[in-house]
């Protein structure tokens, strides 16, 4: 199991620290890239007879890429106007990086997959092609057919400049065995007060863990404050608001089952060295623990008889509102209008529900595309896998992340704080009013930029 998990942890964790307001550094979703960026990667593409050529960078795990590279291969035999070359890069940070040396040496690709914050920053300086003119010109464009949330993360305001392609979303997954041990039906638990209020059948059982929040991050810390209502600025946007009453009653609450309830515990030892993620998992599989929130693609190695999925909890009476993260597509300036419309034809092809289909059955990583349940193949993948089921329904009630001005600052001030409140016991107000004051420092610098 720990070979493959490794592999896809690796992306997953990409996502939970740099999606969605730039915060934090990783490897890439799916498996980290086996073949570093190359030299090869800022050079043109070589001509393809009379084809134009259309280079896109990505960074994917060699067993995505392989999907990937079939998808492109089928787009290329599908008509006889455009070739796409793949250049594989080694992580998400590392294609950004490279990106931004290839605009400024107009050496950029036609195509890119960027987090959202890197997205949204080349957009803000100029550097993306819009694809209004285009979705305006295509009559098979319908905006509804993606999912809104997800579909945010490029727009801004009536400009969209970039498209998703998948998503994440942290899910629960729980002990089958343990549930059953203690009596407890699991969909009777649609809250982290429902859970908690079982408490004492699980210890009775034999379960010195109810639930393990995954470590490492304020992740997990953000997604039930979401469903709270917590919001990370006020309406003006002028103003931090992470340290107010709806993050400090979820947070304290999470402090007091970790440290004076004995109930649940984080894994995370300071390293990047996913030993605490593994650890976390082994709790659930040998018997330690009931249950534990996490990525989509830990299910890829897992037995559904032994570990099943649930939506994230709510909180009270509200419904889960986990953050849902996004890569996205977009079109880098400068390589004229021929090669934009073949990138524009490139990325409506890779976004259409049969090849969303194929690429959320092989990763688990949600589609963007709703019309993903009109394929055959998937409706039939539904029926044989758990975790597809329960992306979809959470994918309809989830949070953005907002665009972060000062560049993920805001949400690194959330990871620490997180570490303080989990792992020293620190109360939620101490550690929030500290990450809250350095947060407004940051985030006036940026408004006054």
């Amino acid at each position: 199991m720990k070979k493959l998990t490794a592999l896809i942890l690796a992306g997953v964790m990409t996502l939970g620290l740099v999606a969605c307001g730039g915060g934090g550094s990783a490897p890439a979703p799916a498996g980290s890239s086996e073949a570093p960026a190359s030299a090869e990667a800022s050079a043109p593409a070589e001509s393809s007879g009379e084809k134009i050529e259309i280079e896109f960078w990505l960074a994917q795990g060699n067993n995505v890429m392989d999907l990937v590279q079939e998808e492109i291969d089928n787009f290329n035999s599908s008509q006889d106007k455009y070739h796409v070359t793949a250049i594989q890069q080694e992580n998400y940070v590392k294609t950004f990086s490279n990106l931004q040396a290839a605009i400024a040496g107009k050496t950029a690709p036609d195509v890119a997959l960027l987090d959202t914050a890197p997205a949204r920053q080349l957009y803000e300086k100029g550097a993306l092609v819009t694809f209004n003119q285009f979705q305006d010109a295509d009559p098979d464009f319908n905006a509804d057919d993606f999912y809104a949330d997800f579909a945010a993360n490029g727009i801004d305001g009536d400009v969209t400049f970039s498209r998703p392609w998948y998503g994440t979303i942290q899910i629960a997954y729980y002990s089958v065995k343990a549930f059953e041990d203690a009596g407890v039906d699991p969909a009777s638990i649609k809250s982290w007060q429902d859970l908690v209020a079982q408490a004492d059948k699980f210890k009775e059982a034999g379960y010195n863990r109810v639930w393990e929040p995954m470590g490492g991050d304020a992740k997990n810390l953000i997604d039930a404050a979401f469903a709270n209502g917590a919001k990370i600025f006020s309406e003006d946007g002028k103003t931090v608001t992470i340290n107010s009453p709806e993050w400090v009653e979820v947070w304290e609450a999470f402090r007091g089952w970790i440290h004076d309830d004995d109930i649940m515990e984080t894994k995370w030892n300071g390293l990047d060295d996913w030993a605490y993620w593994y650890d976390t998992i082994d709790d659930v599989i040998e018997g330690r623990s009931a249950g534990y929130t996490g990525s989509p693609v830990d299910s890829v190695d897992f037995d559904f008889n032994v570990i099943q999925p649930l939506e994230q909890f709510g909180w009270e009476d509200a419904p889960s509102r986990p953050w849902a993260q996004t890569l996205m597509l977009v079109m880098p300036e400068g390589n004229g209008a021929e090669r934009q419309q073949g990138a524009y034809e490139f990325i409506k092809f890779l976004t259409n529900p049969e090849n969303q289909a194929a690429y959320t059955m092989l990763t688990t990583y949600p589609a963007a595309n709703k019309k993903v349940t009109e394929v055959p193949e998937y409706q039939a993948f539904l029926e044989e896998n758990p975790v597809a089921g329960v992306l979809l329904k959470q994918a309809e009630h989830v949070s953005a992340y907002p665009v972060d001005p000062t560049g993920g600052k805001i949400l690194d001030e959330l990871n620490i704080a997180a570490q303080a409140l989990e792992l020293e016991g620190k109360s939620a107000q101490e550690v929030l009013d500290e990450a809250a004051a350095n947060a407004q420092i940051a985030l006036d610098e940026a408004l006054a930029e």
